[in-house]
């Protein structure tokens, strides 16, 4: 806690304390303040669990669950033969696997499982896992298809377990810090929001490496179809599943789900009311059926937690200019905040009290007496009083050195399931997240803005 100190000491008070200390009231171009997770991890009552779907970011969540005190991995589930071995290589050569996930669940010492699949099987696992007992960690997006998630919201209500959705954005330092700025009142009002994602290579686009061995005998591949469409084997399919609609969500899914995620837990918004997206398979032309650029915006209603405001998002995997990257930008009717992937930089105005005149204004087309009478008025209603605006804070906050949001997000997991505390990115969260993210490519396909109640959770 001590980086945590030094931070309120830097700043004079409280982020609750909308001046940030006297020492900052001028522009302080470089300043930077350094960020420290207050998340903690509670008591280490032993919790085991079991991994379903050992692919990329399977074995991420899995990695980072064991550095949890407590947690220990007792079986995972893949549909490919490889990925079994890599598991016994990594694990154990006695380690458990199956390609069932259902022996999983049966299982009395498995206490969690990590839902690490394709999309389309992410409601029915969710919901036959809370049933069996066990506490859910669903990846993100939280269900495929905007009609799903309440079967997941009632089962995990009737089951009293835990259910956290997997996008760690919920639990990021930055995103945490910078909502305080924002509920400080430092920006004003927010008005409006851009949030994007973009990515240049072939792994960026989830052109991932398919393994030799690839075929039939090594594949479970009618299991991975589900209830997707029945069609012959396809290596890419199995392992490049995002870019396809009947298993993955696509970028919308992916990606812009990341961004909602921070936006709704920045702003606490239950969503938007109306989603306008325009989308094109412009570039990797590889056989997917996905959009690889999305473009999409979202009209947010005034609430009980905040005024109306817009979000434009945007994802581009062809992106040419080869930075990519992720960022959120908050506009505020005084400042804007704009976040990275755990920084971000703060920017305030004042504006003067006095209008000002001349240069691009109505003035200069005034008569040469009614300049003059003009600024007698001006001077006598307004005096010395400042014109236009001015910089009044400018500074940065990063996490520090080796930050794992993604530690902090499974941190906040297992601490819901020893102690009961609150999980923020639930399965409520995750469908109000998730549902205006697919809704993007409904009104691709659509050409048409689809309307969606927040607070229902249904389409209108």
């Amino acid at each position: 806690m001590s980086n945590r100190r030094n931070f309120l000491k830097k700043v004079g008070g409280s982020l609750a304390l909308a001046g940030l200390g006297t020492s900052l009231q001028t522009k302080a171009e470089g300043n930077s303040i350094p960020l420290q997770s207050a998340i903690k991890v509670s008591a280490n009552d032993r919790i085991r669990i079991g991994l379903i779907g050992a692919g990329i970011i399977g074995h991420y969540d899995t990695d980072t669950a064991l550095k949890v005190e407590g947690v220990e991995l007792a079986g995972a589930c893949d549909l490919y033969t490889g990925r079994l071995d890599y598991a016994k290589e990594k694990w154990g050569k006695d380690f458990y696997t199956t390609k069932d996930y259902r022996e999983l669940l049966a299982r009395q010492d498995i206490d969690a499982v990590l839902i690490c699949t394709p999309d389309h099987w992410h409601e029915k696992m969710a919901v036959d896992a809370l049933k069996a007992g066990k506490h859910v960690y669903c990846e993100k997006p939280m269900i495929q298809q905007i009609n799903e998630g309440h079967a997941i919201i009632n089962a995990q209500k009737a089951s009293g377990k835990v259910l956290q959705v997997g996008s760690q954005r919920a639990s990021s330092v930055a995103i945490l810090e910078a909502k305080k700025i924002l509920q400080s009142g430092m920006i004003g009002e927010l008005t409006y929001i851009q949030a994007y994602c973009d990515r240049t290579d072939t792994r960026g686009a989830w052109n991932y490496s398919i393994p030799r061995d690839a075929s039939l005998e090594t594949v479970d591949f009618d299991r991975f179809l589900g209830h997707a469409p029945k069609v012959d084997f396809d290596a890419k399919r199995f392992f490049r599943w995002r870019n396809y609609k009947d298993y993955g969500t696509g970028a919308a899914g992916d990606l812009i789900v990341h961004l909602l995620t921070g936006i709704h837990t920045i702003t606490d918004s239950y969503g938007p009311h109306k989603i306008y997206g325009i989308g094109e398979l412009k570039y990797w032309k590889d056989g997917r059926d996905a959009y690889d650029i999305i473009n999409a915006l979202m009209s947010y209603p005034e609430s009980a937690q905040h005024k109306s405001f817009q979000v434009y998002t945007r994802v581009n995997l062809c992106d040419g200019e080869g930075k990519g990257g992720f960022g959120i930008k908050i506009f505020g009717t005084e400042g804007v905040i704009d976040i990275g992937w755990n920084d971000f930089k703060v920017k305030t105005l004042k504006r003067g009290d006095a209008p000002g005149f001349g240069g691009y204004d109505s003035y200069t087309s005034f008569s040469k007496k009614q300049k003059e009478e003009f600024k007698k008025w001006y001077e006598s209603t307004y005096g010395s009083s400042k014109s236009g605006y001015e910089f009044v804070k400018e500074f940065s906050f990063d996490a520090p050195k080796g930050y794992d949001d993604r530690l902090d997000h499974l941190i906040v997991f297992f601490n819901g399931i020893r102690t009961g505390s609150k999980i923020p990115e639930d399965a409520t969260f995750g469908l109000r997240a998730a549902a205006p993210s697919l809704a993007c490519n409904l009104s691709i396909d659509l050409q048409k803005p689809i309307l969606w109640d927040p607070v229902e959770m249904k389409l209108v």
